[in-house]
């Protein structure tokens, strides 16, 4: 399956729209994992957009705000913005609220651990 993108680096005055190819299952049957690599695929091409030509550089699930809305003709988008930009992937058919607790709990799994340390 396939997954459009549309990614709007900041300082620029439009959008561009990339493809996510590595996600085998349809939205409707998604784990986490097929989540994390929706959230990791929209990261990083918005990476190679702004740095066109360059080797591809980790991924980590933070540092960005996270959205899923109903998309007006049917189904979801996940939206997400950092301070580079933002991208919009979708839509997707799959219950909102399913994929809004998927998405929580992948970045929950990313978050780094508790820090002991008191300052």
């Amino acid at each position: 399956m396939s997954a459009s993108v549309d990614i709007w680096l900041r300082g620029t005055d439009f959008a561009t729209t990339e493809t996510i190819d590595d996600i085998a299952t349809p939205p409707s049957g998604w784990t986490e994992a097929d989540v994390q690599r929706l959230l990791e695929g929209m990261l990083r091409a918005m990476d190679r957009r702004q740095r066109p030509g360059e080797p591809d550089r980790a991924i980590a699930l933070r540092g960005f705000s996270w959205i899923v809305n109903p998309y007006e003709t049917g189904g979801v988008v996940v939206a997400i913005e950092m301070t580079l930009g933002a991208a919009i992937a979708g839509p997707f058919e799959i219950d909102q609220r399913r994929l809004e607790s998927m998405i929580a709990r992948v970045m929950a799994a990313a978050a780094p651990p508790p820090s002991t340390t008191v300052h």
